[in-house]
């Protein structure tokens, strides 16, 4: 499922691990993922999209 619309993602350290939300603006729907702090910012961008993707196929 490609998304349509705009994602925002928000990248915050907590100790070791890294918590990374996105939000799909059309959908009002936000997600949260956490990875180790020596995860690349690309993957943990993509795993969250990833989930983002999975809870809108849900939705419908």
């Amino acid at each position: 499922m490609a998304l349509s619309g705009d994602v925002l993602f928000e990248l915050r350290r907590l100790g070791n691990a890294v918590k990374i939300t996105a939000f799909h603006c059309d959908s009002l729907t936000e997600v949260t993922v956490m990875g180790p702090v020596n995860t690349p910012e690309a993957h943990l961008k993509l795993l969250a999209l990833r989930k983002l993707e999975y809870v809108l196929a849900k939705k419908k």
